[in-house]
């Protein structure tokens, strides 16, 4: 039996309404400003959400544009933005951009993922989040939460987030193409975790087949 996505949705969207917002999502929110998009996406990567929210607030107010961030030089990035996950390297990409920027695009931040992935430190999955969350252009961002749980829900059996990515641009009805990146993060991070997720008050338990997944053991009563 087909995986009833657009009901299962329906209910994420509403459940996760109250969860908190992925700091992405919420500095485009803020900001609308696809330079601060784009290198809040880059701090985030293998990084807590608050930890990326707390680095991108350091940096922004030294280098609220391009022109402050080539200002900085390779050190100060990194002494701003630390403790982001692989910090040194995403300080060496930050320090690039500008000139990439500058010589490729005009000072421009591009919208379209085969030209983000020219630029340093973005892979497929940053350029995916970039182009829909900064400019609202049909992409599916697929992190490590949203190929989890699409194998999870059988609605796709794919070995990576770009075989993934790949089927969802086959299968996945455009109209979710934005929305699922964001309701599927704050779903894996607050019920299905990829460790013992809370099957036992998951609100579409019930369409959920479970494949490959090991629930949280209910406690035992003395």
């Amino acid at each position: 039996m087909e995986f009833p996505l657009p009901e299962v949705l329906q209910i994420l969207s509403k459940e996760v309404a109250g969860y908190a917002v992925p700091i992405v999502d919420l500095i485009a929110v803020q900001t609308k400003d696809p330079y601060k998009v784009l290198v809040a996406t880059i701090l985030s990567a293998r990084t807590k959400d608050e930890t990326t929210a707390k680095a991108a607030a350091r940096l922004f107010k030294e280098a609220p544009d391009l022109a402050g961030l080539a200002g900085l030089s390779e050190e100060q990035l990194a002494k701003l933005i630390y403790p982001v996950g692989f910090y040194k390297n995403k300080a060496g990409f930050l320090a690039r951009l500008p000139g990439v920027l500058a010589s490729e695009f005009g000072n421009r931040i591009p919208d379209e993922v085969e030209l983000l992935i020219r630029l340093p430190g973005v892979g497929r999955k940053t350029a995916n989040l970039v182009v829909a969350v900064a400019f609202k252009k049909p992409a599916i961002c697929v992190d490590t939460h949203v190929h989890r749980i699409m194998n999870i829900w059988g609605y796709v059996a794919t070995r990576s987030p770009l075989e993934t990515e790949m089927a969802l641009r086959a299968k996945l009805p455009p109209q979710y193409w934005l929305t699922i990146n964001s309701t599927l993060v704050a779903f894996g991070q607050g019920t299905c975790k990829p460790v013992a997720p809370h099957c036992d008050r998951c609100v579409i338990v019930q369409y959920c087949p479970q494949l490959g997944v090991r629930p949280r053991k209910a406690p035992t009563s003395m």
